[in-house]
Parts: structure tokens; C-alpha cells; sequence
């Protein structure tokens, strides 16, 4: 890949902890039996991905590939609360299509559009304070929770380009040439094999209406869509175009065939991804201005599987035939669904991991080794927020243990006294009267 283009990145994120709650008392002169204040801890902060409009490149992660939020602030007497861990944005080029595997599946968004946003990974609940734990029964509850641990995510970044119109076509077919002169683009132009070492991005007009995006692609060869030379690389950024101009060296200047040319890259599209055979696609026979490419023209016209309409003999280096192969595949293009390019309004929902819904009250019990195993999302984040050194914290956690039905669910399961219980991370010891 070109030292100066980077289109595949993981990284890892970390979303903030939340803060621990206060367990504090008011504590005054002349105000016997204060009562409890303490505050809750602060959510820690979310990490979002955004699709930002000014980027095109995912090399900025070359180097930088750990990212983390602020986790948030501790809870404090006089019922004051932990401050808010400040929210992470990390920002990609829009095309990019963002993957991450959570519980052995696997989930994706693709950021079509500019400003759009995925909530990626979100702050931890911050643990409430001990004025939460106040009841006819208990008025000084000695008990605050700990903060929610933040997630911790791998996350793949895929570049594919947003463009319209892909240059596809054997190496030194004159695509990048074709580009510089349909566009203000400057691609690197020589006369050897895989010039163009990154996909280079061209803006075109035709006529006052019509306005497309035209995507340079290095030279595709044989086998390249099992990977095989520096086209396999790029072949993912053709999967958005609507139309695809191949590019043929009508005069053979390398001693190629045309004609195996045009089949062999047309191959290569379908052995990658079959749909892209049947995507609209126009023939540029360039270097017309070569007496070869002109001695070629009646053969080419009539192997090339495709409408006499269809093919334009051209001269990228002098223009000729340039403006009515633009005009057709404007044409084209008139006639394909163009997806949305404009900015998401600033109202729209924040994206979110496409989860399954799921029922957090739910849990299961197994057998794991010589331990048993419980499972569910309410009593993992009850066990990630409890304060063991607190004995009414203990209490409390025996009490939901009893009320959710899974200590009867592990003792139908034939747990027995001296057992080993385990909640996440966290392994504790069966007691008919509570864990130790």
C-alpha cells in the first residue's frame, strides 16, 4: 500500500468509568441527625465515531490507534455530584464502514453521509450516592455504589470511497491521464506499470446540470481479486460506483490484447463481487491517436460484448472523443439512484450498534468446571458496581440475589454449600446465609 494512503485501520476505544457514589453524612453544628448527602459519581464519557467531511484518508490512525474517554468524577458530600467524564469523538472520512465484534457476533455501520455519528461506546453508569438508599428502615444507610466500568472495544475501519464513476482498466491504460484532463485532478502520470499507487478522486462537469465524482483505481491484472498485485487492494472502493468507464489501450502499446484486456478485468470485477459485472459500464478505447489503436477500432468493435453506444474511442492526451464520453455516462448516471450526499440534519439520531433487543432482567445458570456460572446484564453491572468492604452493600446484593430467583435457580441446579459462584470477573463462595 502507497506510504501516503491508508484505507484500513483497528483501533481500540474505551469508554469513561463512571464515578464511584458518596456515602457522607451532613455533619453540622446544632443539626443532630443530619442524614445522609452523598452525591452520585458522574457518567464517564461516551466515545463516538463521526463522519467528517474534510477527511479522505485513514492515515491518521497510521500512528494513533488507542483512544479513551474521561471517566467521570466521584461523588462528594453535601449531595454534590461527580462531574461528567467528557465524551471522545474520533472522526473518519465518510464511506467508511465501521465493524466490531461484541459477544462472538459481529456488527457494522456504514457511514454513507457526512455528520453522521455512532454512539461507539458508552460511558459507565455513575454509582449512586447513599441518600438513594434511604427508607422507613434504614435512615443513616451506610452504602454508595461503585461506578460502571466503561466498554472496551476493537474496532475495524474500512475505507471504501464514495464516487460515481470508477476508471477501471489494465495498467498503463491511461486512466490517470483520462482523469487529469475530465478534471482539476493532478494523478501521478509515467510510462510504467502501477503509476497510480493510491485511488485518486476527480470532479467533473458536462454541460450547466450535471456533476459527478470519478474515482482513479490502480491497474487491476489477473488474479487480483485474490490478491495478486496492487489492485486487490482498492478493488472494495468500485462496490460504491453507479457506472464504471474501462479503460482499454486500443493500440496494444505493451504488446497486450485489447480485447483479453477488456475480459480479463471484467473477470476479475465479477470473481470479486458479481454484481459489479452487471453494473452499468462504458468502453473508452484510448490512444486513438495511435495508428495501431485506428487499425484495431473494426475488431474491437466487434469482440467487445457491449452497444455500439457504449464504446468511445478517445485520445486522453488530446481530448478527442472526451465529450461524448462524458455526455453518456452523465446520461447514465441521470438514470441510476444516486444515493444522499447531503449532511444529516443536525436532528437526526445518533446511530448505535445495530443489538438485538434484549431483556436485562434475564439471566442463566451453568455449570462451569467446579464453579457454576451466572450470566445476565442487570446482575453483572449490580456486580461491577458493588462495594463489597461495605457490609450493607453485601446485604443488598444478597437481597437482589433472592429476589430475582437466581439463588433458587442455582440451587435447583444442584449448587451445594462451599460452591463457587461466578459474575463476570468476579468469583465468590456460596453460603446458605450469604456470600463471603
Amino acid at each position: 500500500m502507497a506510504e501516503d494512503y491508508f484505507d484500513r485501520a483497528t483501533i481500540q476505544v474505551r469508554s469513561g468509568d463512571g464515578g464511584a457514589g458518596a456515602a457522607t453524612f451532613r455533619r453540622e453544628k446544632f443539626v443532630p441527625r443530619g442524614g445522609p448527602n452523598g452525591g452520585d459519581g458522574g457518567r464517564g464519557g461516551h466515545v463516538y465515531i463521526v463522519a467528517d467531511a474534510n477527511l479522505n484518508t485513514l492515515l491518521h490512525f497510521r500512528y494513533e490507534r488507542s483512544f479513551a474517554a474521561e471517566h467521570g468524577g466521584n461523588g462528594q458530600k453535601n449531595n454534590m455530584h461527580g462531574r461528567q467524564g467528557r465524551d471522545l469523538t474520533i472522526k473518519v472520512p465518510p464511506g467508511t464502514l465501521v465493524r466490531t465484534t461484541i459477544d462472538g457476533t459481529t456488527y457494522d455501520v456504514d457511514f454513507a453521509r457526512p455528520g453522521q455519528r455512532l454512539l461507539a461506546a458508552r460511558g459507565g453508569r455513575g454509582g449512586l450516592g447513599n441518600l438513594h438508599f434511604v427508607s422507613p428502615t434504614r435512615q443513616a444507610p451506610r452504602i454508595a455504589e461503585l461506578g460502571e466500568p466503561g466498554q472496551t472495544l476493537s474496532i475495524e475501519l474500512e475505507l471504501k470511497l464514495i464516487a460515481d464513476v470508477g476508471l477501471v482498466g489494465s495498467p498503463n491504460a491511461g486512466k490517470s491521464t483520462l482523469l487529469s484532463v475530465i478534471s482539476a485532478a493532478r494523478p501521478k502520470i509515467a510510462n510504467y506499470p502501477f503509476t497510480t499507487l493510491q485511488p485518486n478522486l476527480g470532479l467533473v462537469d458536462v454541460g450547466e446540470h450535471d456533476r459527478f465524482v470519478v474515482a482513479d483505481l490502480p491497474g487491476l491484472i489477473e488474479g487480483a481479486h485474490a490478491g495478486v498485485g496492487l489492485g486487490h487492494a482498492f478493488l472494495r472502493h468500485i462496490e460504491r460506483t453507479r457506472v464504471l468507464i474501462h479503460v482499454v489501450d486500443a493500440a496494444g502499446v505493451d504488446f497486450r490484447d485489447p480485447v483479453d484486456d477488456f475480459q480479463q478485468i471484467n473477470r476479475e470485477l465479477y470473481l470479486y463481487q458479481p454484481e459489479l459485472a452487471e453494473r452499468p459500464q462504458v468502453v473508452a478505447l484510448n490512444k486513438i491517436d495511435l495508428h495501431e489503436a485506428r487499425a484495431n477500432l473494426p475488431r474491437l468493435y466487434a469482440e467487445l460484448a457491449l452497444p455500439a453506444t457504449d464504446i468511445f474511442p478517445i485520445a486522453a492526451a488530446t481530448r478527442e472523443g472526451i465529450d461524448a464520453l462524458l455526455r453518456r455516462v452523465a446520461e447514465l448516471l441521470r438514470a441510476q439512484p444516486a444515493p444522499s450526499r447531503s449532511p444529516v440534519d443536525e436532528h437526526e439520531a445518533t446511530l448505535l450498534w445495530p443489538l438485538p433487543p434484549v431483556d436485562e432482567n434475564a439471566f442463566t445458570v451453568e455449570r462451569e468446571g467446579n464453579a457454576w456460572r451466572v450470566r445476565g446484564i442487570k446482575i453483572e453491572r449490580l456486580m461491577k458496581m458493588t462495594n463489597f468492604a461495605q457490609i450493607e452493600a453485601v446485604d443488598r446484593f444478597q437481597r437482589v440475589f433472592e429476589a430475582t430467583g437466581i439463588s433458587q435457580a442455582l440451587i435447583n441446579a444442584g449448587l451445594q454449600e462451599g460452591d463457587m459462584v461466578r459474575i463476570g470477573t468476579t468469583e465468590l463462595e456460596w453460603d446458605s446465609l450469604r456470600f463471603e
